[in-house]
């Protein structure tokens, strides 16, 4: 496959939508260790790194399009880090809303639920234990 340079590296680029692009990019910065990859005018669009190989785009409201509201969820970015409770602790301080507290899951997870400024919803997520599926009631297909 192709790689472009002007392009999210990602084979699957959420792309999230903000009222504010360079506020929710600074916010993604402080808050996530996200790092601006490409901007795309000052207020149109920013391709994010999101660790080694991870990205999201964040775009400006325009059309049909529109940040979250009214306390509906339509999606939810999970997030793998090295270390979530020192991430989720840089989260936090950074204004993010704690909606599920830290947990280890029996499926070998450890992992909680924020919010951002602009109401979308991020889970940070860091494996402890491998687990076979069987082990906690799931079907692996491989």
């Amino acid at each position: 496959m192709l790689t472009n340079r002007s392009a999210p590296p990602g084979t699957v680029t959420p792309v999230l939508i903000y009222p504010d692009v360079r506020a929710a990019v600074a916010w993604l910065e402080k808050a996530f260790g996200f790092e601006e990859r490409v901007r795309i005018g000052e207020a149109h669009r920013s391709q994010m790194q999101v660790g080694e190989d991870g990205s999201i785009v964040v775009a400006d409201i325009r059309r049909d399009k529109v940040a979250p509201s009214g306390g509906v969820v339509t999606q939810l970015v999970k997030v793998r880090v090295p270390d979530v409770d020192a991430a989720f602790t840089r989260a936090r301080e950074a204004g993010a809303r704690v909606l599920e507290e830290l947990e280890t899951y029996e499926y070998g997870e450890r992992s909680g639920v924020l919010e951002d400024p602009a109401g979308h919803h991020w889970e940070l997520t860091q494996t402890v234990r491998d687990v076979e599926p069987a082990e906690w009631g799931g079907e692996g297909s491989w």
